[in-house]
């Protein structure tokens, strides 16, 4: 029979706990030592009586401490849009030119350089994550970037890492669940930003319409986010023209940015889209206006994008469609161009005040 003062046991089992807890205050985790291991996924029969069951604590502050706090300041990555700790999304329909508009703002980012109208002021770490391209593919398309771009944007070495399915050993896992998370985890465990294209090759798992089979990447996310990172999902539109499945996606987003088809451009003419802030929780106006984009090849067969204005770009497909097609009238051009007949109206009505045409707009069709 053991002697020892029961007591004394209950306070050094009392001060473990008590030197345990200041310990866990004082270390700020590391976002490996956030994702469970793959090693501790067994049965919870097996482990319920044999694990520690841990609260998390919560933390609240009185307004004037929140208010005297120190946070990191709000630092873009590519201004003004894209932010540290921001979650963002692009969607647009198949073919459109998402993963076109996607590895340029990567790229971007990673080298410090521009990208449409937007700078990046230095460069970030950046994780691509591919889901669906042949390894051909995603290669021409970052060596016609690269051509395409200046050598002092050109990323420092491993500032842009590439995950795409044609170099892995096994199939890419989901990284809606938490053993897909545990995979990624290394790779992304030094990145300033990852983006994930796209969701439905990357997420698999539950059903796109239901809210609770986005539960897992949102709490994914927000995590990432606490630790400092962002994440630029990509994603499909569905058939109403908004991001497919549930709208909670768009709830933790900061940003949604849609990519629209431009209604009379053709597909052999190169990607050619609207830019459209459908969300921006830190932007206002000018920023937020919508820009027409084109991805087009110069001279030397190198890859250039051009932006405008998206009032500006109508009015000028208006005006080359009334010179080619005199005989149309204002509905029939506002058909043809998938635009309102007031914006028709407003552009003949200005292009003939400053004499660029004569008499077109004197139909009241």
């Amino acid at each position: 029979m053991s002697t020892q003062d029961p007591f004394h046991v209950m306070d050094e089992t009392k001060e473990s706990r008590i030197a345990l807890n200041t310990q866990l205050k004082n270390e700020e985790p590391t976002y490996q030592e956030t994702i469970p291991k793959l090693s501790k996924f067994k049965p919870c029969s097996e482990t319920a009586d044999q694990q520690p069951k841990i609260t998390p604590g919560i933390v609240a502050l009185d307004i004037d401490a929140l208010l005297s706090r120190s946070f990191p300041p709000m630092e873009t990555m590519l201004t003004p849009w894209l932010c540290k700790q921001h979650l963002s999304m692009v969607h647009a329909w198949r073919g459109v030119g998402k993963t076109h508009f996607s590895l340029g703002v990567a790229y971007a980012v990673a080298g410090g350089g521009e990208f449409l109208k937007w700078k990046a002021e230095k460069p970030s770490r950046v994780v691509y994550i591919d889901g669906e391209m042949a390894g051909a593919a995603i290669q021409s398309r970052l060596n016609e970037i690269v051509q395409s771009t200046p050598d002092e944007h050109e990323p420092p070495e491993g500032f842009l890492q590439i995950i795409t399915p044609d170099i892995q050993n096994t199939p890419l896992p989901s990284f809606a669940l938490t053993e897909g998370q545990a995979v990624l985890a290394p790779c992304i465990a030094d990145a300033d930003l990852i983006v994930v294209d796209n969701l439905s090759c990357l997420m698999r798992g539950g059903q796109e319409n239901d809210g609770q089979s986005w539960e897992p990447v949102a709490e994914w996310a927000l995590n990432l986010r606490r630790l400092g990172k962002s994440v630029l999902f990509v994603h499909h539109d569905g058939k109403g023209g908004q991001q497919r499945g549930t709208s909670r996606k768009e709830d933790i987003m900061d940003v949604v940015i849609q990519l629209e088809h431009i209604k009379d451009h053709q597909a052999e003419d190169g990607a050619a889209f609207l830019v459209k802030f459908e969300k921006a929780r830190h932007l206002m106006g000018e920023e937020t206006k919508t820009i027409e984009v084109a991805l087009i090849q110069d001279d030397q067969n190198k890859q250039i994008w051009t932006y405008k204005d998206a009032e500006l770009g109508m009015s000028e497909r208006i005006l080359k469609l009334k010179e080619e097609v005199p005989e149309l009238n204002q509905s029939e051009i506002a058909n043809e161009l998938g635009c309102n007949r007031s914006t028709v109206s407003r552009a003949l009505n200005k292009a003939e005040r400053i004499g660029n045409i004569r008499g077109y707009n004197n139909e009241q069709a």
